[in-house]
């Protein structure tokens, strides 16, 4: 019972976020959360080698190879 209530939650957050995914620039990302920092993680290359980066002032790492856009870093990613 536990674990199918579990998957129902899970599968509920991905039908949720799964619109803003698809809006994404890109077919292919990886996404890593670092759970003891607090910092989600999405690339959309891999390797990720960027070379420039960005700061917001909402806390968000825009971060560049030249001028493609490769990856986002959100910190503080559970309070948003």
């Amino acid at each position: 019972m536990a674990k199918g209530i579990a998957q129902e939650e899970v599968l509920e957050e991905v039908f949720k976020a799964t619109p803003h995914l698809l809006k994404f620039p890109v077919g292919k990302m990886w996404i890593d959360y670092d759970k003891e920092a607090d910092v989600l993680y999405i690339s959309f290359k891999r390797p990720q080698k960027a070379t420039d980066s960005e700061m917001l002032e909402n806390g968000i790492l825009l971060r560049y190879k030249d001028d493609e856009l490769v990856g986002i870093t959100v910190l503080e990613a559970s309070k948003r």
